[in-house]
């Protein structure tokens, strides 16, 4: 089988131990280009750049905020916002709590304060945010007509456990949870996933290549619809247990360097 394009997740599958890319990594997918290496990611666009730019392909479209975001160079493919009635559901409901949420949009991202979990968010992602009431935001937003693209909910495990189901039960309509940690809710519109955003980037940036030609990695429950819906999806061996039940292939750990041993094995250097 010839692949003619990869999508691969960041955090837990990319990057190494040090949130960092490996220059094994950086070196193979120099190498197999001309074909496109896509990130894909619940992380915001500021937070992927960066390694398109070590990665030598600052040309590659990105695909930010699980699909609610999708960008070609400067244009804006398709984006997908939550709802603002939405958002006030949640602040509302963790204002009695010790929750932290994090907004985003596009390419601006806000916390209330800059506290234990935006220093971790910080580190983990080399972008700074702006400080803002999550109210003064959703204010703004309301008279602006736009949407947060990502909501971060972050905790004690307890509250967090609590919330989940609470909005799971009044909002799964509209929203989808992902729990990345037991201390974290990711949230995203219910209409976006990573399938559906490659499907997208197909269509408007390569329609000569069929979702059976593509190569996905990932290691988390938002990679699961992605890896068993395109030619080949690898999971890296540290993935969680849902993710490695349903890949076609297991890679080494992120790590152990295991997307450039993949990309080794699968595009040899005839490429």
């Amino acid at each position: 089988m010839t692949y003619k394009l990869i999508c691969s997740d960041i955090d837990g599958t990319l990057l190494n131990k040090d949130r960092e890319l490996s220059k094994i990594t950086i070196s193979e997918v120099k190498r197999i280009s001309p074909i496109p290496f896509i990130l894909i990611s619940s992380r915001m666009p500021k937070a992927m750049r960066h390694l398109q730019h070590e990665l030598g392909n600052t040309t590659t479209p990105i695909i930010a905020y699980n699909g609610g975001l999708i960008i070609n160079n400067d244009d804006i493919i398709q984006s997908t916002e939550i709802n603002n009635l939405v958002l006030e559901s949640i602040i509302n409901k963790c204002n009695t709590t010790s929750i932290h949420i994090s907004l985003y949009h596009a390419d601006e991202w806000f916390v209330p304060a800059i506290d234990f979990w935006a220093k971790r968010e910080i580190s983990n992602t080399k972008v700074v945010p702006i400080i803002k009431s999550n109210t003064e935001v959703l204010k703004s937003w309301e008279l602006e007509g736009i949407g947060a693209h990502k909501i971060m909910c972050m905790g004690e495990e307890n509250e967090i456990e609590y919330l989940y189901k609470v909005l799971e039960k009044e909002h799964s309509n509209d929203i989808i949870l992902y729990r990345s940690k037991s201390t974290y809710i990711e949230i995203s519109h219910r209409a976006i996933s990573k399938k559906t955003a490659i499907e997208t980037l197909i269509n408007h940036c390569y329609p000569n290549i069929d979702m059976h030609e593509v190569v996905a990695f990932g290691d988390n429950y938002n990679d699961v619809e992605m890896l068993k819906s395109v030619g080949l999806g690898i999971a890296v061996a540290n993935a969680n247990e849902a993710v490695l039940k349903i890949a076609k292939k297991v890679t080494e750990t992120n790590k152990n360097d295991g997307v450039a041993m993949a990309l080794s094995e699968i595009f040899k250097l005839s490429h």
